[in-house]
């Protein structure tokens, strides 16, 4: 399929070539596993204990989900910490004022405390003078090269944004953050109209391009724009408010946030750095995992006749982690943490107010399988594979539900998280370009290739 679509490439003698390199490339190119213990490589970061390699040290964002005691990791309940504040009770506080929390904590982890009411006002100003994108910004980049997915365009139109920027190389602290609070402000927008912009070209629907609107919060205008009639209910709106707040930051050491402090210590401007972390969180091992978690569930649901079974959805759930049934990779998705062990603070939080909403949608069935899955996994995990490691839910298992129960596409679900991580990303740009240590980021690599001769081309 692939090379119909590419005629410079269908010749028989280019196809011959290209499935003989690839084979060549496959024999020859193998690095044994073994290699990384005997040179005490850290593979992914990560020591043999499943602890992250330190890295980097940062004031932005925490995550706890275990402490050390004589020297063996001991699982807790997981925190998640803003600037020193327990997300919980950042949540806790503006919901409980009756207010949108986007705003708040965007400020809070840009500039490293909470803002009074005045402080606020500005910043909240600020977002919705810069929602609007430049002057033929959708036509030229967004509309004229369509893509058939949203993060893809989401990267190209942050890179873009350079070209619209009077003085884009400017490294003066006022202008990072100007330009942080640009970008955080028009994501939503790149992403309604990209979104738009697939479902006219990919899937023949009629295309719906709405303006932001003046004094409605972030997550209000986002619904409000992705929506042909630009309705939503109020819950719709604090739910997902809450949603952008829960996956605003986790730390430095997360792939996408890691992305961005690697080009951010090489000196690059801060649109090429947030373009490559829209490209880390798109990856289906980071930002996608909500995706391949509703993709499980519908095997789930197609496969096993009572939902509330617990023996049938045991047996199900085997299958999966035998590599028996459904995308046949072995994994339970949303289930487990680099971090988190007996609880993740995301999660936990998330389903609570899931339940609500679940309640009032007529999806009580659909979220109770959820509840059993989450429930059961732990022990089945431990049965079948025989490993230890304490597994909990983490924020991927339940987010996609709740983005289903707003009636959000899946197409939207890792845009939706880039809207909110878009955040923390500027906040470890700013922070590891003005705070740090100021040294470019180069880890080694251990290089395993035997020394050869080089061949003249007449005796190869």
């Amino acid at each position: 399929m692939y090379f119909n679509a590419q005629p410079e490439l269908v010749d028989d003698k280019s196809l011959a070539f290209l499935k003989d390199i690839c084979s060549q490339y496959s024999d020859q190119n193998h690095i044994p596993s073994d290699l990384y213990e005997r040179f005490g490589v850290k593979r992914g970061l990560r020591n043999a204990d499943g602890t992250g390699v330190m890295a980097g040290i940062t004031q932005i964002g925490n995550v706890r989900g275990y402490y050390v005691q004589d020297g063996e990791k001991v699982p807790m309940e997981g925190q998640l910490i803003y600037r020193g504040i327990d997300v919980r009770d950042l949540i806790h506080g503006f919901m409980s004022e009756g207010r949108f929390g986007f705003e708040e904590t965007a400020y809070l982890l840009l500039f490293g405390r909470l803002p009074n009411r005045e402080q606020l006002q500005i910043f909240r100003g600020l977002l919705e003078h810069f929602r609007t994108l430049p002057a033929g910004f959708t036509e030229d980049m967004i509309l004229k090269a369509p893509s058939p997915d949203v993060m893809n365009k989401l990267a190209r139109s942050t890179l873009a944004l350079y070209s619209y920027d009077p003085d884009p190389e400017n490294k003066t602290l006022e202008v990072e953050f100007l330009q942080a609070i640009q970008l955080i402000a028009r994501f939503p927008i790149i992403v309604a109209h990209a979104y738009a912009c697939k479902r006219h070209y990919y899937d023949n629907e009629s295309l719906y391009l709405h303006r932001p609107q003046p004094g409605l919060s972030l997550a209000e205008n986002f619904l409000y724009s992705v929506r042909h009639d630009n309705q939503y209910t109020p819950d719709e709106a604090r739910l997902l408010d809450l949603c952008l707040v829960l996956h605003m930051e986790h730390g430095g050491g997360n792939n996408s946030a890691f992305t961005c402090r690697v080009l951010s210590s090489s000196g690059t401007d801060i649109y090429s750095a947030i373009a490559a972390a829209v490209g880390s969180l798109k990856g289906p091992r980071h930002g996608g995992a909500n995706k391949k978690v509703m993709e499980m569930f519908g095997y789930i649901e197609e496969n096993v006749s009572d939902w509330s079974d617990e023996a049938e959805v045991a047996a199900y759930l085997e299958q999966l982690l035998r590599r028996q049934a459904g995308d046949k990779s072995g994994l339970i998705y949303g289930m487990g943490h680099a971090i988190y062990s007996l609880s993740d603070p995301r999660a936990v939080l998330l389903k609570r107010f899931a339940r609500r909403v679940a309640e009032k949608k007529d999806m009580l069935r659909e979220f109770e399988l959820f509840e059993l899955v989450e429930r059961i996994t732990p022990e089945l995990f431990h049965r079948v594979t025989g490993q230890n490691k304490v597994i909990c839910a983490n924020v991927d298992f339940y987010s996609g539900l709740v983005y289903k129960m707003m009636g959000i596409p899946p197409e939207l679900y890792t845009p939706l998280f880039a809207i909110a991580r878009v955040v923390g990303w500027c906040a470890h740009r700013i922070e590891e370009v003005f705070a740090s240590s100021g040294r470019i980021i180069r880890p080694a690599y251990k290089a395993v290739c035997p020394d050869l001769p080089y061949t003249p081309l007449e005796q190869r």
